[in-house]
């Protein structure tokens, strides 16, 4: 059984500390994640398990070099974090791991299953890819050499899963120690084996046709020679995140990491085969681009949001309809348009702020300069209202319907033509630009567009 290594999820250090990271209830995601990893660390070492617990002051590039730069092929990371949403009922423990990788869904359940039978209170949320979060991708998962997840032990804006927190902390260290230790075993190789010695080859299939080269298998994790990277034209010159490793005097890399040059990457487990597929419906430089046309139908819309909130049509039944209609009047891409819609309602579950009889999909102010949101008369008018704003945004041409949202006066017309722009405008959140096209990037690989 090799060596387990810790990270308590904050952002680093900040100018007056380290950085809090989710706050609610008087407390810190950060306060309470370094109490429950010391609560961990103290029992794995009561257990004769070795723990290498990540320093605070550390931001999340240097964790990872803190990990990779200790790390045995033999060893875990985990990383602890806690959730928050607009709605304090959103309740519920889940677990994330590098998405394509069958073998560490399985160890993710082993660690979530771990948490769940010590505390059965806790909702189970299920486990996740990493593709699933808010970024689409989680550095923690991705950039670690070592297998590695990052579990959400709740959500701290809920009074319920803090309480648990809070009240029985060593209840959620035990399962999660669990966990870990079924995890670690898990994977341990063969004593006596190198795991680099022969990693298994993989077949490679790119838009239907067969690679005459193999990739390998290493860790879970499907890696495709470097020549293919070249031949599909993608440079890396701009991701130096990447991460490179030589097999037999051959560089290789990640195959998830194609994702964020628009290829979508799927796994064939009877026949061990990489599926790679590049965008064929949808041009590259028009895909961030607001002002553009959709490419999806409204099923496919229906499915993607049926999919995530099975509940989401049954009070907008019309919803994927109404998006289509009103953005292709104002020429706006409706695929970003009803993207942004489901981030900004959490797929129409909404929160305590807007209701969803307010009919404001994407969280428009009103009038007035207070803090109430818009309310709209019926839900075309709020997509309408939506629409209108993103075209505010992105176009210095005219509306082509009647003015019904009440702030687009107030945008300076076509300063965010793309998707990346409404970072720091539409919201505050530098990276609001990113979870939208992490959003769509979901929606096209579910429509197969990608």
């Amino acid at each position: 059984m090799g060596r387990i290594f810790i990270s308590a999820a904050h952002g680093g250090r900040e100018a007056g500390g380290i950085d809090p990271g989710a706050i609610a209830g008087g407390t810190t995601e950060a306060k309470e994640m370094i109490l429950l990893r010391d609560l961990i660390v103290t029992e794995l070492r009561a257990r004769s398990i070795e723990i290498l617990s990540v320093p605070d002051d550390l931001s999340a590039a240097q964790t990872i070099t803190w990990i990779n730069s200790r790390a045995r092929s033999t060893d875990v990371a985990l990383e602890i974090a806690a959730d928050a949403a607009s709605s304090p009922t959103v309740r519920g423990a889940s677990a994330y791991y590098i998405a394509n990788n069958n073998q560490r869904k399985q160890n993710a359940e082993m660690l979530l299953m771990g948490l769940l039978r010590r505390v059965p209170q806790l909702p189970n949320r299920g486990v996740k890819p990493d593709t699933d979060s808010g970024l689409g991708s989680l550095q923690f998962c991705r950039q670690t050499t070592v297998p590695a997840m990052l579990i959400q032990v709740g959500f701290l804006s809920s009074p319920d899963d803090r309480n648990l927190l809070q009240t029985r902390r060593r209840d959620f260290a035990l399962g999660i120690v669990d966990g870990l230790i079924a995890w670690s075993r898990a994977i341990d190789p063969t004593p006596g084996t190198p795991p680099e010695a022969n990693y298994p080859p993989i077949n490679i299939n790119i838009n239907g046709q067969n690679y005459p080269e193999q990739g390998v298998l290493i860790n879970g994790n499907s890696y495709i020679p470097i020549d293919l990277v070249d031949r599909l034209r993608i440079d890396l010159s701009t991701s130096p995140n990447v991460i490179r490793t030589t097999y037999r005097r051959i560089v290789y890399i990640k195959a998830i990491e194609l994702r964020d040059f628009n290829i979508s990457v799927g796994w064939e487990a009877a026949t061990s085969t990489l599926n790679l597929r590049s965008i064929l419906t949808v041009c590259t430089g028009q895909i961030n681009q607001i002002i553009s046309n959709g490419n999806t139908t409204e099923v496919q819309l229906q499915i993607f949001l049926k999919n995530n909130n099975e509940n989401a049509i049954v009070q907008f039944p019309d919803i994927p309809k109404l998006y289509r209609e009103e953005a292709n009047i104002e020429g706006v891409n409706y695929d970003i348009a009803f993207c942004q819609m489901c981030l900004e309602t959490g797929f129409l579950r909404f929160g305590s702020d807007i209701k969803p009889q307010q009919n404001n999909f994407a969280g428009l102010g009103a009038i007035g300069g207070g803090t109430e949101a818009a309310s709209f008369p019926s839900a075309r008018i709020g997509v309408r209202a939506h629409i209108q704003h993103l075209k505010a945004y992105a176009s210095l041409e005219p509306l082509v319907q009647q003015e019904v949202d009440p702030r687009f006066r107030f945008v300076t017309r076509g300063i965010s033509p793309s998707v990346d722009q409404l970072s720091g405008r539409w919201s505050a959140d530098l990276d609001y630009g990113t979870k939208i096209k992490a959003m769509f990037k979901r929606l096209y690989e579910s429509a197969k567009l990608l």
